[in-house]
């Protein structure tokens, strides 16, 4: 680390660019690695400490892949129980004089890759002190010019379900994927830090021993806390954003796009990846710092969330769980599920059996007590029981912009099949305007320029408009996805 902490305290000018100097930063949150049975004493940020103990760890698989779909914990917390839920979009939780989170289980080594995490016990543990915010207020915004949950992510460990083929390697996601408009949405950076690498460039001191690898998408940031902080699948990455410059927060670092190994949908994939308690590089899981970063920058008040998506054969149930969802007040007052045969469930958790395989997508609705609405929409890939080696067709949607949009105001909406043969996407925009048709290319290679196919629409009225697609295959599955889009005055 000594380039490091050179690094840290050289203050660089370039023409043109103010000098900025990166102060260290401590991070809040602190780590420990452990096995089924071990204990571990922990000081905090603030300088108190804490004990735990893994007591106990069950993870739950899908029958098909062997996948980790959710990961149970019980800790022993300074002598006293608590009982932790380590699945993907979930926050941390305050319990026995402090806050907690599980970010990643031993499990997912076996059938996934090792190095994304650097996890060789049980289970990754992180601590806050009770109260203590995520990560340091003002040193971390949100990478993406765009509104929260605008489109699909791949939050952290969830398992990625994508491609023709059903394979038994996970990619258990490490970093965020943000679903985003190609050539449109502006990726910017998350906190003042210093570019050691430019697609192919990487500055001297960082090709070693680093996350850093050359590749045409990929820029890496470095910043006070010593955290590398990977970009990927970029359109365009902006010509000033070169190795050894310093960048401030917000300042853009190019387009989202989906090159390289974006598997053909339009992303950016944001991680942050730091020294873990092995001593090697590992992700540092980042809902939590998403969420707050969202929160502290918009107000964000109220939000549904209906992730993670599901992964079930025809003839069995998923269970649909809106409790991820968040209010600030903590005063979210009803959940309400529209289903694809149209029927309406209550509360945050209702099993539903799906008898025919397909993308499905169901409909959440979350109102606090203050009058807040907010949607969100959980993915269910239903597979043919006859064919337990290929995905069901999928449809990818994004729109832009996402945000101030206003009555009148000109959208770009995208759609793209996957797995697709045959069939167009049928729009409804929701609005009661007559349903409009598109055709994405069925065979198009991943990065193809034209793999998305584009429309545009117009609001007349203010209000929040739930927008439908669906395609249906030759074979005659049907795949569905929305988009929730808020027009103003």
């Amino acid at each position: 680390m000594r380039y490091f902490i050179l690094l840290l305290f050289c203050l660089v000018s370039f023409a043109g660019v103010e000098a900025v100097e990166l102060h260290p930063i401590d991070p809040l949150l602190r780590v420990v690695d452990l096995d089924v049975g071990e204990s571990a004493a922990v000081e905090l940020h603030d300088g108190s400490k804490v004990n735990v103990k893994l007591v106990s760890l069950e993870e739950v698989r899908d029958r098909i892949r062997l996948a980790v779909r959710r990961a149970d914990l019980v800790l022993e917390i300074n002598g006293k129980r608590v009982e932790l839920d380590a699945g993907p979009y979930r926050l941390p939780i305050t319990a026995a004089g402090v806050q907690v989170d599980c970010t990643v289980t031993g499990g997912m080594n076996s059938n996934g890759d090792p190095e994304f995490w650097g996890l060789e016990k049980d289970a990754r543990v992180r601590f806050w002190p009770a109260g203590s915010p995520w990560i340091e207020p003002g040193t971390f915004i949100y990478p993406v010019k765009q509104d929260w949950f605008a489109a699909r992510t791949w939050f952290d460990n969830e398992a990625v379900d994508g491609g023709k083929t059903i394979l038994k390697k996970i990619y258990y996601h490490a970093g965020l994927d943000i679903g985003a408009t190609e050539g449109l949405a502006e990726v910017i950076a998350a906190t003042d830090a210093l570019v050691v690498q430019s697609g192919m460039n990487v500055l001297e001191g960082h090709q070693e021993d680093t996350p850093t690898s050359p590749r045409d998408d990929v820029v890496y940031l470095l910043d006070g806390r010593g955290w590398y902080y990977r970009y990927s699948h970029f359109n365009k990455i902006a010509s000033e954003i070169q190795p050894g410059r310093i960048v401030r927060q917000g300042d853009f670092l190019g387009l989202v796009g989906k090159e390289g190994a974006s598997g053909g949908w339009s992303h950016l994939h944001f991680e942050a990846k730091s020294r873990q308690p092995s001593g090697k590089w590992g992700t540092q899981a980042g809902f939590a710092f998403l969420h707050q970063a969202y929160v502290e920058e918009f107000g964000m008040k109220l939000y549904a969330n209906a992730r993670p998506s599901h992964f079930i054969v025809a003839g069995e149930e998923a269970e649909l769980d809106g409790s991820r969802s968040w209010s600030a007040t903590d005063t979210i007052k009803s959940y309400e599920w529209t289903l694809y045969d149209g029927s309406k469930r209550q509360g945050a958790k209702t099993k539903v059996t799906y008898p025919t395989p397909g993308r499905w997508c169901e409909t959440l609705k979350v109102t606090d007590a203050e009058g807040r609405v907010d949607y969100d929409f959980a993915q269910v890939m239903v597979l043919d029981p006859q064919d337990l080696e290929h995905y069901s067709p999928s449809v990818n949607l994004n729109f832009h912009p996402t945000r101030n949009v206003k009555v009148g105001d000109e959208i770009t909406f995208n759609a793209r099949g996957f797995g697709m043969v045959g069939g167009e996407e049928l729009w409804d925009f929701g609005d009661g305007s007559p349903p409009q048709k598109t055709k994405s290319p069925e065979e198009a290679k991943p990065l193809a320029a034209s793999g998305y196919a584009q429309i545009t629409h117009r609001y007349a009225k203010p209000g929040t408009y739930l927008v439908s697609v669906s395609r249906t295959h030759d074979n005659g599955m049907t795949a569905i996805a929305k988009l929730a889009v808020t027009v103003a005055e």
